[in-house]
């Protein structure tokens, strides 16, 4: 009866060994798989900042042509605004002058 234990005890070894190999096989196939995931993630963020650079690019030239375009405008309505500021300014000056000139009418 002791040599059918001494198999059973032996097969269980094996067993337990083939278990023990499967799983370190499986650990480094799970390693592997999560290093190539790192590195498609760390390749993806590398293209998405690659991929945004044209669209940032032309955003920030329509920002800046869109400042050119309020800082004219809003120049020629300063211009526009100071004449009519001076305009006033020698109109009322000359009503002043009129009224101390010929302060009846």
């Amino acid at each position: 009866m002791d040599e059918p234990l001494q198999r059973l005890l032996e097969a269980e070894a094996r067993a337990q060994a083939v278990i023990d190999a499967a799983r370190r096989e499986r650990d480094a196939i799970v390693e592997t798989a999560l290093a190539a995931a790192r590195d498609a993630e760390a390749r993806f963020e590398a293209g998405r900042a690659a991929l945004r650079a044209p669209f940032i690019d032309e955003a920030q030239a329509r920002a800046e042509q869109a400042i050119g375009e309020l800082t004219r405008k809003y120049g020629e309505r300063q211009r526009m605004l100071r004449e009519l500021a001076a305009r006033h300014e020698r109109e009322a000056a000359g009503a002043a002058l009129a009224l101390l000139l010929d302060p009846a009418a």
